[in-house]
This record gives structure tokens, sequence and C-alpha cells, in this order.
């Protein structure tokens, strides 16, 4: 069970990953994206997940030199985006975002989609990063099953993380048991369902337990063993999504929550995108 903010996933590379990460999605480069990461850590997070996508790494590198917690203590990821995939653009996309962040390394770099016809090349890049210790980590985002076989087919590393859309209205069950079976450790991004949290199990749920219906829905991933890194730039809410590891839910809670599955997205289809 996970039972602390500091709890950690090991890693198939035998790299340790924060349980509980923040997400900067969305979030304004400048004073908003700063103040959100500083209070974050200030709460006890370590692990802060961006992308060159988010075009807000220059904030949250500015936010970890203020912020006085130490390097070895932070697990940072960030990903490239998908015009730069390929594997000379992949590099430079690299170094690009390794500079606006201002660190020597990266934790986990992943893959921000499948670009058809250059993930592989993409990935390629990243083993490169990873050999010569420029990343302690390597991973991929939003690949469906097909995408993590094509990968482990053609390359001697198999993704450490597969971070995709997963909440309970979109359980990804087959991904999930594919990802466990493999060692590929799987991390939930929108794990608030952007919101959508007006539900009538989660409300009971929420009045059973004493806890609002992100703090269900946030404990529910821990259980089903992902990682999970909500977002938000109010300090109570960031405190609030952090607050899940003072209770657990039965077995037969987590049942009641899968069964509000509808396969349904928030976000674009890894095929289709």
């Amino acid at each position: 069970m996970v039972q602390s903010i500091n709890d950690s996933t090991l890693l198939n590379n035998g790299v340790r990953m924060p349980w509980l990460g923040f997400g900067v999605f969305k979030v304004q480069e400048g004073e908003e994206v700063v103040n959100s990461v500083k209070n974050a850590l200030k709460t006890g997070y370590r692990s802060i997940d961006t992308a060159a996508y988010y075009a807000n790494e220059e904030g949250v590198g500015k936010a970890i030199r203020e912020s006085g917690v130490l390097r070895q203590d932070l697990f940072i990821t960030t990903k490239v985006w998908n015009s730069e995939q390929g594997y000379d653009s992949t590099l430079k996309a690299f170094e690009a975002s390794r500079k606006k962040l201002g660190l020597d390394y990266l934790d986990l770099y992943l893959i921000h989609w499948p670009v058809k016809g250059k993930y592989l090349d993409t990935w390629k890049a990243l083993v490169k990063l990873y050999e010569e210790g420029l990343i302690r980590a390597i991973g991929v985002s939003n690949f469906q099953i097909h995408h993590l076989k094509d990968i482990m087919e053609k390359s001697h590393v198999v993704p450490a993380v597969n971070q995709v859309e997963f909440h309970p209205l979109l359980t990804q069950k087959e991904l999930l048991a594919f990802c466990k079976e493999n060692r590929v450790q799987l991390e939930a991004w929108g794990p608030l369902i952007r919101g959508q949290l007006n539900n009538p199990i989660l409300t009971e749920l929420s009045e059973k337990y004493k806890k609002t219906p992100a703090q269900i829905v946030l404990r529910w991933d821990l259980q089903h063993e992902v990682v999970t890194i909500p977002k938000s730039i109010t300090p109570s809410r960031i405190d609030e999504n952090a607050d899940i590891f003072d209770f657990e839910l039965t077995a037969e809670d987590m049942d009641r929550i899968d069964t509000l599955n509808e396969n349904k997205r928030t976000g674009p289809d890894p095929d289709k995108f």
C-alpha cells in the first residue's frame, strides 16, 4: 500500500519514481507555473511533469532553482513533441528542453505521442541519451499495446513508463495488464477527468471515506498501481490532491469505481492523432 507522498515505484531499470507527481499541462509560463510548482514542492511533491509542448519548461526550471529542494531529491519529466520527432531532431529537442529547465540531466524523458513512421527513430535517440547518462529513465506517452510491442521487438530497451489518459471513465484494463506483465509503469494523465467528477458512486464514496471525489479517484489510481500526476494552480487544491495517504479503498469499492468505465476519452485517440 502506498502510504506517503515519499513512496515510490521501482521502474524496470532500477530507478525509483514517486507514485504521486505534479502535472503542469496548460499552466502558463512565468509567474503562474513558477508559483504552482513552488507550492507543490512546499507541499511535498517531488515529481514534476512537463513537456516541450506545454511551453513552460523555463518556469519549471526557475521554480526548481528557487525552491531550495536538492536536485537529487527531485524527479523531473519532460517530453519530445511530435514535430521534433526523428533521430537527429529529437537529440536537438532534448538539448533545448534540458537548457530551458537548467538541468544537467533529466529523470524521465518521454515520446509525447506515437507519430507514425517516426517514433522508432525517436526511441533510438532516447536510448542514445539514456546510455550516455543524460536521462535516468526513458519512456513513452499515449502508446497503445501495438506501439509498445513494436518498440519491444525492435529495441533492446523496454520503455520504463507509459503515460496515458487514465481515469474512471477510461480504465484501459487491457493496456494496464499488458504494462504490468511487461514491467512498464503505467502513469495517468488527466486523472481527474478534467473535473467531471459529479457522479453518484464517487459522491457516495466521498461521503463514506470523508474525502473529496478527486481524492477518491487519485487513491483509486494508486491502488491500481498507476502513477498519477494531478495538476492545479490553486494552493488548497494542490494540498488536497496530496492528502490521499491516510485511507484505503476496499476491493469492493475499487470494483465499483471500475464499473464507471465508458472507454471515454477527454483527449485524442492515439491511433487517430
